[in-house]
């Protein structure tokens, strides 16, 4: 049965989600509420990289966490292939098969006392999938797929003996292992040495057109987003101030913070070393975060209706933003 009317083709459709933390304060002061996830709407569609972008503590791994249940929401809702997902019903283990994660640290999120073998056959255990032959069989070919060779001879090692960019391939391999359509990438080269980025981004790449894997790819980096995205979602405390196709979004910017993450972006030309570079944002002052707009505390081109807090409006077709300057 399908949920809020969305097409078949999304794989992932995410509905006003909202989860908050609060903080309890001291004897006689106020709680400290953190809109980590307020009002989150978006969809990815089959064989589509959606990418979610913003800053460390905009929300990026909270909403993956809650995408897959790790934590509950508060409200809204997700639907996995047109069934939606709660704790009280059978799809929370079809979302738990369907949808795998592929973690920012490959140091910490594979266990160094098993076997590279074990690792990329845990999830066939988990969901018992096959018979033991069976399971070290498919945990081969994924290997295959990562191109980690020769793959006896990896298979047989153990997390330390590889390099960085060899354990987040395991991992890689891990997350397909169970033939699933949607993974969900958090920061996954952010860790790694820039010479072996492109690497794991061409990987990323080359699965999805072999297998129509849908990716959500959760990033601070717009360059490697632009590399490998369809579309985008620039999250800011919480809420979505900016969506469309990457290209778009990232070469006319129409939201202030959009802008000011691909201002902070370095340039690899020379020539451009000692150019003095301005990123348009401004140091935050001392305001209501959650009064108003979000960004207005940073916002370079502020004004009175800021105060209000803006709805996500369409501007184009494909593209919404959440501002009331929308910037060129």
């Amino acid at each position: 049965m399908q949920t809020h009317n969305e097409p078949m083709d999304d794989v992932l459709a995410v509905n006003n989600l909202k989860k908050y933390f609060v903080k309890k304060g001291l004897v006689g002061t106020d709680k400290e509420i953190t809109r980590v996830a307020d009002g989150i709407s978006f969809s990815i569609k089959k064989a589509e990289t959606f990418v979610l972008a913003g800053e460390s503590g905009s929300g990026k791994t909270t909403i993956a966490r809650l995408i897959l249940r790790a934590l509950e929401p508060d409200s809204g809702t997700i639907s996995f292939e047109g069934q939606e997902i709660t704790n009280q019903n059978d799809n929370l283990k079809k979302i738990r098969l369907g949808c795998q994660m592929v973690h920012q640290d490959p140091y910490a999120s594979i266990n160094p006392r098993m076997t590279i073998l074990d690792i990329v056959k845990e999830p066939l255990e988990i969901h018992n999938i096959g018979t033991k032959e069976e399971r070290n069989s498919l945990a081969l070919q994924a290997l295959n797929q990562v191109k980690l060779e020769p793959v006896e001879d990896i298979a047989s090692k153990y997390p330390h003996m590889l390099s960085g960019g060899q354990r987040q391939r395991v991992a890689i391999a891990r997350a397909i292992v169970t033939n699933p359509r949607l993974v969900i990438a958090d920061e996954p080269v952010s860790m790694l040495d820039v010479s072996v980025r492109i690497g794991i981004l061409e990987l990323i790449k080359e699965l999805q057109e072999k297998h129509g894997i849908s990716f959500l790819y959760i990033t601070h980096d717009l360059s490697t987003a632009r590399y490998i995205g369809h579309r985008i979602a620039i999250l800011y405390l919480g809420k979505i101030v900016e969506t469309g196709p990457i290209t778009e979004v990232l070469s006319s910017p129409r939201h202030p913070y959009t802008q000011a993450l691909i201002d902070s972006i370095s340039e690899p030309d020379p020539d451009n070393l000692y150019k003095e570079k301005k990123i348009r944002i401004n140091e935050p002052s001392d305001v209501d975060t959650y009064q108003g707009c979000r960004f207005r505390a940073r916002c370079p081109y502020v004004i009175d209706k800021c105060m209000q807090e803006p709805d996500l409006e369409k501007i184009s077709e494909k593209r919404q933003v959440a501002c009331f300057v929308k910037i060129n």
